[in-house]
């Protein structure tokens, strides 16, 4: 069994991924796995050199292990453009030039406006324009609906099953129609970052051996799209551990402007590894 943790430097780790950290740490040794830690630093503008200091630091005091050195996505470019290049050649990307002001206009229409994983639904403004006429400041989209029918289809939903070993535990099968229409023309590589977190994630895991991946319930969207891009290209097929989210008194899901339940500011405050299993249900 191999596991991850994979967090991104834009901030201090909170008591949430503490324990999606200790959560597939705990998972991988009892399994007499691997654990891995991998940094998700593409997005250049918001990663800062403190904050992945503080995350080693974080982890290493909680008491977990991984071997080193770790994969960084910024050191993974080449390995995103080949997969890129590759569905490309499939004819299944197309450049899109909308600003997220274009997109809102669009959905503004009484017929459109619905929402998927990554937010409003793309109206497919773009779709059609060659990838010859890609220009610096487009954006990389997957058409969906040739995606699905690359795969055959109808028939592909064999092809996009998933094993759940956590939260609906279970086999998983997308309807592929359903997925298309729920997901609309997905963004594989930002204008400024040159990928994405759904390319860039189903890329490193396979790169990894990931086996198993442990993240929260709020990525479960995210699996239909990833197993797509895994089919696609070819790629083993992990299993999936959704876990519970951690939340604050109101009910609110931890996020990483909330400095107040950060991992560092419990540490300096006196509390031991063992408090923090206690307050997360470990």
């Amino acid at each position: 069994m191999i596991t991850r943790f994979a967090p991104s430097p834009t901030g201090l780790l909170h008591l949430g991924h503490a324990f999606s950290a200790m959560l597939a740490h705990d998972r991988a040794q009892a399994a007499d796995g691997r654990f891995l830690l991998r940094i998700e630093d593409i997005d250049t503008a918001r990663c800062r050199p403190e904050f992945e200091a503080a995350i080693y630091e974080d982890l290493g005091w909680l008491g977990l292990t991984w071997p080193r050195p770790v994969m960084r996505q910024s050191d993974r470019l080449p390995a995103y453009e080949a997969a890129l290049a590759r569905l490309a050649a499939m004819g299944l990307l197309y450049p899109c030039r909308c600003t997220r002001r274009d997109i809102a206009a669009a959905l503004s229409a009484p017929q459109e406006g619905a929402a998927g994983p990554d937010g409003p639904t793309y109206p497919g403004t773009c779709r059609g324009r060659s990838m010859n006429a890609r220009g610096p400041d487009d954006a990389l989209r997957l058409d969906m609906a040739r995606a699905i029918a690359h795969l055959g289809g109808p028939g592909a939903v064999a092809r996009l099953c998933w094993v759940e070993t956590g939260l609906a535990a279970g086999r998983h099968a997308p309807d592929p129609a359903a997925l298309a229409a729920a997901t609309g023309d997905i963004v594989l590589a930002r204008k400024d970052i040159g990928t994405s977190y759904h390319l860039a994630v189903v890329v490193d895991d396979a790169a990894q051996g990931v086996t198993e991946v442990v993240r929260g319930a709020d990525l479960a969207p995210a699996t239909p799209i990833h197993r797509l891009i895994q089919a696609l290209l070819g790629l083993p097929v992990p299993a999936y551990h959704h876990h519970r989210l951690i939340r604050d008194a109101a009910g609110r899901r931890l996020a990483k402007r909330d400095d107040a339940r950060a991992i560092a500011r419990y540490r300096a405050e006196g509390a031991s590894p063992a408090d923090i299993r206690r307050m997360v249900g470990l």
